[in-house]
């Protein structure tokens, strides 16, 4: 829960106010869509909620802790555990397997290779791409390698899914497949976050609101 949470940014000799006393409630289970126009602060108040940024004034409490205040380790230690993120620029690293990409959440968190490689196996099938797990990123479409990234960001388990115009990069019928794995995840109980300006992926959220100059206004 976000509660009068602002950010302000230092430019050069002036301050910008990307949020400006923002009160948000997620509530556990819930897909919720996020739009705006560019410059809103959609995606600072996105990083924010994936403890990526902190406010300069306001709380943050996941589920009942205050978060915003927490040292950088503790930080990391809850995003890596918890949080999970889909991004439009997909952000595979280029020299690794998808396998191997799907597999990071997992290195960080110490399971064995056998363990990481039978999850990420699992995860690539559930995304429909478990005959491409051993191809580099740019073997794939563009829609396959969102769908590896939704695996990767999915295959822990995360309370918080948090995406940034995960569609932003794709045709009209990748973009529908992602969409269709969005309501997957989001039936199966997972908490999404989502910043959009695809109306379809707007219209399937349970709640959405609009951010003008930093403030929610809807």
């Amino acid at each position: 829960m976000l509660d009068a949470v602002s950010r302000v940014y230092a430019r050069r000799e002036r301050e910008v106010r990307a949020l400006d006393g923002v009160s948000l409630a997620v509530r556990r289970g819930e897909l919720l869509a996020l739009t705006g126009p560019s410059g809103s602060g959609k995606s600072t108040l996105l990083h924010i909620l994936g403890l990526l940024d902190t406010p300069s004034s306001g709380t943050y409490r996941f589920d009942g802790e205050e978060v915003a205040r927490l040292e950088d380790a503790a930080r990391t230690r809850r995003r890596n555990g918890r949080i999970g993120f889909v991004f439009q620029a997909f952000c595979l690293i280029p020299y690794l397997t998808i396998a191997a990409n799907v597999e990071l959440p997992l290195v960080y968190c110490g399971l064995d290779p056998e363990e990481r490689a039978l999850r990420a196996s699992a995860a690539l099938e559930r995304v429909g791409l478990g005959d491409r797990r051993d191809h580099l990123p740019d073997e794939l479409s563009g829609g396959e390698q969102q769908r590896a990234a939704i695996a990767r960001a999915a295959i822990r388990d995360p309370d918080l899914l948090l995406a940034d115009e995960p569609t932003g990069n794709l045709d009209d019928v990748n973009a529908e497949v992602v969409l269709d794995l969005f309501r997957e995840l989001h039936l199966a109980g997972t908490t999404i976050v989502v910043v959009t300006h695809n109306a379809r992926v707007a219209a399937v959220a349970d709640r959405g609101y609009e951010l003008r100059g930093g403030r929610l206004v809807g």
